[in-house]
């Protein structure tokens, strides 16, 4: 089965009211396609090396224009239908693990990581502070996810073409340990990563980023 949206946009568990009409989470693939929920062995959630939003809704790690104009131009974000623009942002570990909580995920493809080849520092959210204090867990109302500001790490970026890579060790050594950090703050194991539009541009994982 393979879901449509984004978990933020799930009617019951999204950001509400910037969500879509229907569930978008793996729970709702199995009812929407009348499986039961113990037939599926394996839950896999598509992130992007970064984020990305359409529309309205707080995005915490969102990029200043003029790099998010860059990187929305790297990575073809616009609307495969409208052509309307996608905000982009740093990728956000909070977002990633909650969305990997409400899914139940048991593991991870990571997409578009050769968009970020040519960033020569790149930003990884690792939680949130609200109010001055740290939070640990994903905020209760778009109200407050909308005053958070994100924790950073910061990333030496690794300047090399990547569409070529075929398997996790072609790749260099600043984006295994990126995408191994990445595997870190989402608590679940790397089964892909994405260079590429072509299916031959996906390294598929045995063991995870870290292992």
């Amino acid at each position: 089965l393979e879901g449509a949206q984004g978990a933020l946009l799930d009617i019951d568990h999204g950001t509400y009211p910037f969500v879509t009409s229907s569930t978008t989470t793996a729970g709702g693939a199995a009812s929407g396609a009348g499986i039961g929920p113990t037939l599926i062995d394996e839950v896999i959630g598509v992130v992007k090396a970064y984020i990305t939003r359409v529309g309205e809704g707080p995005l915490p790690t969102e990029l200043p224009e003029a790099e998010a104009e860059r990187l929305r131009q790297l990575g073809g974000e616009f609307g495969a239908t409208t052509g309307r623009p996608r905000r982009p942002g740093w990728f956000d570990g909070s977002v990633a693990r909650y969305a990997a909580g409400v899914n139940g995920l048991t593991g991870l493809a990571v997409t578009k990581l050769d968009v970020l080849d040519t960033f020569e520092t790149i930003r990884l959210s690792t939680g949130y502070e609200l109010d001055g204090a740290p939070t640990a867990s994903f905020p209760d109302s778009v109200a407050d996810l909308a005053r958070v500001r994100p924790v950073y790490e910061r990333w030496p970026g690794w300047n090399a073409d990547t569409t070529g890579c075929r398997t996790f060790g072609d790749l260099p050594d600043s984006a295994r340990r990126y995408l191994a950090r990445i595997e870190e703050v989402c608590a679940a194991p790397i089964r892909f990563v994405g260079v590429g539009a072509a299916r031959r541009e996906t390294i598929a994982l045995s063991a995870g980023a870290a292992a």
